[in-house]
């Protein structure tokens, strides 16, 4: 592959909502620029952007997967992005490192809950963005209600440069609006199409959705309303220029129409994207930060400036080893060179660069300011990581992501993998940032989390299918604590007598509990040396390990203070030992006299749902104990929040998913503990124990 200058790239996302028809035009893309030979299909997992086995499977995009298209001098770099919620944050990837973005809309289903998350992606990273209606040759499609959808849901910005020649099942072409042609598709997938006139049936449409593009174009251009009012039309040229400028400062987004799996219109879609879309030299500069003082600083989006590059993705390749796949944003990078990673601190020597082609790739000398690339086995090198020149250092801002909201336990199904499962989920939470795993301090179990129930799954197919790592998922322990809730005052002792020196030891100890969240107290109020000062400490110790287990279920006690007032020692017989011994015995006596209670964790909920749906999650937030906070009208619907304890949200993602198909989507974070209702500590104390039995059996 040639090298290319940065005035000659194009950096685009395909993103959307799931099965929307991404992949299958992205794959259109590369089979009518002659990237690859046949057009790749979801259906029988020949797509080039989707290509790991659990997508195959599945048929759904998983990853943010790199591929790139030659077209009239241009090299157009595409990232697919998945479009169900799962895997969301892929998407919002791979916005981060691109210069605009292509919206996917069904010609169907409309505007839809991802349709606008990624809308919000796009505004955040301030992206010029175009949408494409997919899907016109389905029964019930309507490229008009579809617009008029999209405008009502994101302010009335998006303008068609095109027509749909034929409906449903007839659709065959498309009018372009600003060259006042029509092209006409064969209809059997291949790219060839012919330029004609515009049918006499549509010639009255088509000129009235041209004079709206030229009046939405001439609106965002004083010299080109005048010119307008003037001659009372733009030329071609004119309207080029005006709507690429519009575009550019996002105050348009141009819409098109197309069947992906027909290969109808996507070919005017590449053209749009050299025409419309930014180069990265028009970026200007890209702002970050010394590594070192902190201060903000920006560097020319130049080829002629100090390499700077951002990591935003990880693949780890089971030949390969670990990929990283970065966009550069100044300067240029050669194999075989020496680079700074400024977040880390640290060189990095850089082999053979990659260009990527879905699975595929190629080794190239040199990429240049604005290109997307790949180099494999750099050291310490993670996904939101810069890399740049030694001697002109910068930071970029990684992307922010929610925290997961579903965790699962998870149990090797042979005893002696625990390592070896550890090893892979970490491999696989480099590739994957929405994915966590911990060791659970109280409950002792692997915790596994993640997006979604759907998320957890895929983890577990590629645990099996990279690794050999098969695994048993569980839902996990609530991490329940104990508490007290009167004061209590006692005094223990321990004495054992067995031959040869005895243990003795006394302690008498007030308890008393604490606000939530204070933890534990222990004061030493011993007057006169009761206790001698060596033995107090080894109360105290008594106290924390016995508390570590509770009364009730054997859960830690938290938010209890400790006061040491009086006690007793024997000259021979007294030991560190024996007090620890006290001192645990005093404080079992003490909490079972406190009015001990379970506490369960509370989790702050906040709930996107479809303004339709929202009595029905309401209504079940009820019925999961839950205490709603609030309601706002926000971009996919309302957003809900309300507090939740734990143990009734272990099986909520299916279950919004039920209640709202598939349009809800929720977040989760934890608030605080609070005491369990009576009724149901009791329930929970006597599974417990129950559970315990069946260990022991």
């Amino acid at each position: 592959m040639k090298n290319y200058e940065s005035s000659a790239l194009r950096n685009v996302a395909v993103v959307g909502h799931g099965d929307v028809g991404k992949t299958s035009l992205v794959a259109a893309f590369l089979y009518n620029t002659g990237m690859i030979n046949r057009l790749g299909r979801v259906d029988d997992g020949t797509a080039a952007t989707d290509f790991n086995e659990d997508e195959v499977e599945r048929q759904i995009s998983i990853n943010a997967a790199a591929a790139y298209c030659e077209h009239a001098d241009h090299k157009i770099n595409i990232l697919d992005a998945p479009g169900y919620a799962n895997f969301i944050h892929e998407a919002k990837a791979a916005l981060r490192v691109v210069d605009g973005a292509l919206i996917g809309v069904c010609g169907v289903a409309g505007v839809e809950v991802i349709t606008e998350r990624v809308f919000r992606y796009c505004r955040e990273f301030e992206l010029p963005r175009a949408f494409w209606i997919n899907k016109l040759d389905r029964d019930n499609s309507s490229f008009e209600r579809v617009i008029e959808a999209i405008n009502e849901a994101f302010d009335r910005r998006a303008v068609a440069v095109q027509l749909p020649i034929g409906v449903e099942k007839d659709f065959c072409g498309v009018v372009d609006l600003i060259g006042m042609r029509a092209f006409v598709y064969k209809g059997d997938g291949s790219p060839e199409f012919s330029e004609e006139e515009i049918p006499a049936d549509l010639r009255d449409k088509a000129q009235e959705a041209h004079t709206v593009l030229v009046e939405m174009i001439a609106e965002n251009d004083e010299e080109l309303m005048e010119r307008y009012f003037e001659a009372g039309e733009l030329s071609a040229e004119e309207m080029t220029s005006g709507l690429r400028a519009a575009v550019l400062r996002r105050e348009l987004f141009p819409v098109y129409c197309c069947s992906a799996t027909h290969n109808i219109g996507a070919t005017q879609i590449v053209g749009g994207i050299l025409r419309f879309m930014p180069s990265p030299l028009e970026l200007g500069e890209v702002k970050g930060s010394d590594p070192e003082s902190g201060e903000q600083r920006a560097i020319a989006a130049s080829p002629e400036a100090s390499f700077s590059a951002y990591v935003f993705k990880t693949v780890i390749d089971p030949f390969a080893g670990r990929i990283s796949m970065f966009r550069i944003y100044s300067g240029r990078l050669k194999s075989d060179s020496t680079v700074q990673n400024a977040t880390r601190g640290a060189s990095e020597r850089i082999g053979n660069l990659l260009v990527l082609q879905g699975r595929e790739h190629e080794q190239v000398r040199e990429l240049a300011a604005g290109d997307i690339g790949a180099v494999a086995k750099l050291r310490g090198t993670h996904t939101g990581d810069t890399l740049c020149s030694p001697s002109e250092k910068i930071v970029f801002e990684p992307v922010t992501f929610p925290e997961p909201v579903i965790a699962y336990a998870l149990e090797p199904k042979s005893r002696g993998d625990e390592e070896k499962v550890s090893g892979a989920l970490a491999k696989l939470q480099e590739e994957d940032l929405m994915l966590r795993s911990e060791r659970d301090p109280q409950t002792k179990e692997l915790l596994v989390r993640g997006t979604g129930q759907l998320h957890i799954e895929v983890v577990v197919e590629r645990l099996e299918n990279k690794f050999g790592c098969e695994v048993i998922l569980h839902q996990p322990k609530v991490p329940y604590r104990e508490t007290v809730t009167a004061n209590s005052d006692v005094r223990a002792r321990h004495k054992k007598q067995s031959g040869g020196r005895g243990q003795f030891a006394e302690c008498a100890i007030k308890l008393e509990p604490l606000g939530r969240g204070e933890g534990y107290e222990f004061v030493d109020k011993i007057f006169g040396g009761s206790i001698p000062q060596q033995y107090r400490p080894a109360v105290d110790k008594g106290i924390q390990e016995a508390s570590a287990k509770g009364v009730l279920a054997g859960y830690p006690v938290v938010d209890f203070k400790v006061v040491l007032y009086d006690g007793k020692d024997h000259p021979v017989d007294s030991s560190e030992m024996a007090f620890k011994i006290a001192g645990s015995l005093a404080f079992k006596e003490a909490a079972r006299g406190a009015g001990p209670a379970l506490l369960e964790p509370i989790m702050d909920v906040e709930i996107t749902v479809p303004d339709e749906n929202t009595g029905d999650v309401m209504g079940d937030l009820n019925g999961r104990r839950g205490r709603v906070q609030g309601m706002n009208p926000g971009a996919g619907g309302t957003v809900v929040r309300a507090q939740v304890p734990m143990a009734e949200m272990l099986t909520y993602s299916p279950d919004l998913t039920s209640m709202t198909g598939g349009r809800g989507s929720y977040t989760m974070g934890f608030s605080r503990y609070e005491i369990v209702p009576a009724h149901l500590a009791g329930k929970i104390i006597e599974q417990v124990k129950q559970d315990r039995e069946e260990e022991k059996k």
